[in-house]
């Protein structure tokens, strides 16, 4: 159930107020709304708070549903805006290796028309003897190849502690589909203040998918993109 409410002061107000009758609460600030989140199987009545609206969903997709939000949810990276019905081009390598790799392929990257630039600095690899990145100077390198070419830059995020030093320097960041499912993960990108790539998962359903999606919303990030990277199957 989504309740919202005229204001911040309001809503931790009416947070406090549904949490004191023993039902879970979250109150969280998306795409110009303040509202409070209970889960859907939850009933909370004659509440003493002002409430602007009540929006009942059968669903656990309180927030990511196109039930209650029906329109398109642009997300700006950098200054390149993601929305309906335009195609967003991310190219780049898989890791950034060296100085001159990435600040040629950034180059060939803006050149092309692509719109941003991607490149690994932590790198999750099947083989523990296979190279994982160059962690912060990594970072560095994709910060100097968008100085000197404009485009954004996006970098995958493994480890929620190495959230703060990710979100200093990317424009978005993006979770694997191995991390697709990382709850800590998923709860700390709520808190990033950037926008997030949020990959499928080898075997995840749609539904999976969404649920993951709701987890950044709901610890205050609307700012999501779902990104279809392609399934297994064993046909």
């Amino acid at each position: 159930m989504l309740f919202i409410v005229g204001g911040r002061e309001q809503g931790k107000a009416l947070k406090e107020e549904v949490e004191s009758r023993g039902v879970p609460a979250w109150y969280v600030e998306l795409w110009g709304n303040y509202i409070v989140v209970t889960p859907p199987h939850a009933r909370v009545e004659g509440l003493k708070t002002p409430v602007k609206a009540v929006v009942e969903l059968k669903t656990e997709l309180q927030l990511v549903s196109r039930e209650w939000k029906r329109d398109p949810t642009p997300v700006w990276i950098g200054d390149r805006e993601v929305r309906e019905g335009r195609n967003f081009i991310i190219a780049g390598p898989c890791s950034v290796e060296t100085e001159e790799q990435i600040l040629k392929t950034a180059r060939f990257v803006k050149n092309a028309g692509a719109d941003a630039l991607r490149g690994g600095a932590y790198k999750p690899r099947t083989s523990p003897y296979t190279f994982q990145g160059l962690g912060e100077a990594g970072l560095e390198l994709l910060a100097k190849a968008r100085e000197e070419t404009g485009l954004p830059i996006t970098t995958e995020l493994m480890d929620p502690e190495d959230m703060p030093l990710v979100a200093k320097y990317a424009d978005a960041i993006q979770v694997g589909a191995r991390n697709m499912q990382n709850f800590t993960l998923l709860k700390k990108l709520g808190r990033a203040g950037k926008p997030v790539l949020l990959k499928r998962g080898f075997g995840n359903t749609i539904e999976e998918w969404l649920l993951a999606a709701e987890y950044i919303a709901l610890h205050g990030n609307g700012d999501v993109v779902l990104v279809e990277r392609g399934i297994r199957t064993f046909d």
